[in-house]
């Protein structure tokens, strides 16, 4: 053990609920959003080792071993790498449904890292944080983690997953008045499930499609071109399979889209599905179109607008 000096012996962090794929960028673009998210406290122990105490919430029975939850495991890594003289109890206040599509575990994890770093008088940096913050996102992704969320939860704004290895996050410009409609039907799908569905191969002009919407897409943002943006909303490779986990979720789409909505999309694995719209007043006009939709037809739904948090993790 060594002494690591620290600026704070207690805090509370939020980090954000992502939305990951976002459309043709199956597994290399992610945004943060500001609402939902999760709530995380740390407390300076005498006690050596990482503790959970407490967890409270709409998943509180969560479990408490480190090694079976995605914060402690994550905190767990980055103390290791510390090895300080101290221990760290932690409360965490999760306010995002498991298995949501929104990055869940994802922001978890990164409050559990972002809020230890903060405490740090010699902080890390984000790409440092991000590997601790992998081994707590493997116990809901499996050993091949995919980065969309992670990142996204932990730099904010808009991101583009460029490598994996070595690891690579390049920031997109966000266009001032993008905002975003989250609708979460109150259904569970896997991550891992969802993956299984997906082809292994796909055509090479399925590929050809794919790429263009990828590069018109940056393009777009870059030239804050909303026109283009909205039709680069294509996907071609995991929405085939996914759409058909998601009750209603062609209605939901065309609904959408006759509201306002530039583009409509998966939100990672499901079952939340997202819109993008330029401004709040179009964003709130789909989520009312779609809600009164899901209400007819029975379906429990959560809804949230966001503009882009360009800001990820924050202290409380």
């Amino acid at each position: 053990m060594k002494k690591v000096k620290l600026k704070q012996e207690r805090i509370h962090v939020f980090a954000p609920a992502t939305v990951a794929n976002v459309g043709c960028g199956f597994d290399i673009f992610g945004f943060a959003l500001h609402k939902p998210g999760d709530e995380l406290e740390l407390q300076i122990s005498d006690e050596p080792g990482v503790t959970i105490d407490k967890i409270t919430g709409e998943v509180a029975d969560l479990p408490k071993n480190i090694d079976q939850n995605t914060a402690g495991k994550a905190l767990q890594a980055f103390y290791r790498a510390l090895k300080p003289d101290f221990g760290i109890s932690v409360t965490l206040h999760k306010k995002m449904p498991i298995g949501s599509g929104l990055g869940s575990s994802a922001a978890s994890a990164v409050a559990a890292v972002f809020a230890l770093n903060a405490m740090l008088e010699s902080p890390v940096d984000k790409k440092t944080l991000l590997k601790y913050a992998i081994v707590g996102e493997r116990i809901t992704s499996g050993a091949s983690v995919h980065l969309d969320n992670i990142a996204a939860c932990l730099w904010g704004g808009m991101i583009l997953v460029h490598s994996k290895d070595p690891i690579d996050i390049v920031e997109l410009p966000v266009p001032e008045d993008l905002c975003c409609t989250i609708i979460h039907p109150q259904i569970e799908v896997r991550t891992k499930e969802s993956r299984l569905i997906l082809k292994k191969e796909i055509s090479l002009g399925d590929a050809v499609t794919q790429w263009g919407n990828i590069a018109g897409f940056v393009a777009a943002l870059f030239r804050g071109d909303y026109s283009l943006l909205g039709s680069t909303m294509q996907d071609v490779v995991a929405e085939p399979a996914r759409s058909m986990l998601i009750p209603h979720f062609k209605d939901m789409r065309q609904l959408a889209l006759e509201n306002g909505a530039l583009g409509f999309g998966i939100s990672g694995s499901g079952p939340s599905v997202f819109a993008l719209t330029v401004g709040p007043t179009a964003a709130e006009s789909v989520g009312a179109a779609v809600s009164r939709f899901l209400e007819r037809e029975d379906i429990g739904h959560d809804v949230y607008v966001s503009s882009i948090n360009t800001e990820g993790p924050k202290i409380l």
